[in-house]
């Protein structure tokens, strides 16, 4: 594995939602001039395995696994012509994730999640949100089961704190790859005068930005009640409309960077969204207006 090239890292345990978030990395591998690294954790908190129909000790399990992930990375890179590794390792599934990521840099993380049931929703799993939470690279979770094939419309949403130009320059990049509408929104929850004019201006700063990248772009401001579970589901049905293919968040507000925090209407859109959520950590605590731009 060449660590100077850039790595994109899936972790797979060969299950449908793995397989679609597989998918999902061609594109980016062949954007970024990247290889793709598949990642098998073999759960140290588990014996049983489940996609082999009869039991097998850790050895034999271990070497069916290294002939099944080869096999897919073997596919894969004939059919779309990417140089994939594979890697087996052993532990906590979010801690062996964060440390391979770590480990070969990883541009980003592409992740499918089946999600757990709770409370009649369907959330997002635990060791996805873990890795949500800890990567310090962008981290694509895919819970729908239908992605489309490429992107024509991101969701990019903005509020009245000072915008990170990582979230933007990701959004950006992702434009320029699928030839895509980034759709800048806003969440209103009052009518005061002062708020509107700022949020108004704010989201005009960060649509004239884009444009002058080259990149497609609408603004929009959609109305609720105050309360993060209700902007979240605000940002997620609006992305639902537009028919969105993606939706790219900050995971920490301004003032909130502090180790495995997560927003919590940021983890509300990724908890509630059958739209794939690319969730970024900001890596510095520096957010920067978009007017000197």
């Amino acid at each position: 594995m060449n660590s100077s090239v850039n790595q994109i890292l899936i972790p797979i345990d060969f299950s449908d939602q793995a397989i679609i978030a597989l998918d999902q990395s061609y594109n980016l591998a062949k954007f970024y001039n990247a290889e793709l690294t598949l990642l098998y954790v073999i759960d140290e908190g588990s014996t049983v395995n489940r996609i082999f129909s009869k039991p097998i000790d850790e050895d034999e399990f271990r070497k069916e696994i290294e002939e099944k992930l080869h096999g897919l990375g073997a596919e894969v890179s004939k059919k779309h012509g990417v140089k994939v590794n594979t890697l087996i390792a052993k532990g906590h599934i979010y801690d062996k994730i964060l440390e391979v990521a770590d480990m070969i840099s990883a541009k980003m993380i592409v992740m499918g999640t089946n999600g757990t049931v709770g409370l009649k929703k369907r959330f997002i799993g635990s060791n996805a949100l873990r890795v949500v939470k800890e990567s310090k690279c962008p981290v694509v979770t895919i819970k729908g089961k239908h992605p489309r094939e490429g992107c024509k419309n991101i969701v990019l949403p903005i509020d009245l704190s000072k915008e990170s130009r990582e979230k933007v320059d990701s959004a950006i990049e992702l434009g320029k790859l699928y030839g895509a509408t980034i759709r800048v929104v806003s969440v209103l929850y009052t009518l005061d005068e002062f708020v509107v004019n700022r949020l108004t201006r704010q989201m005009d700063q960060v649509k004239n930005f884009i444009k002058k990248a080259g990149v497609k772009c609408t603004a929009e401001m959609i109305k609720t009640t105050r309360g993060n579970e209700t902007l979240s589901h605000a940002i997620v049905d609006y992305s639902t409309k537009v028919d969105a293919d993606l939706i790219v968040i900050m995971t920490q507000q301004e003032g909130e960077i502090t180790p495995l925090f997560i927003g919590s209407t940021a983890q509300g859109i990724i908890n509630h969204s059958e739209i794939p959520v690319m969730s970024i950590v900001p890596t510095i605590k520096r957010d920067i207006e978009f007017a000197p731009y």
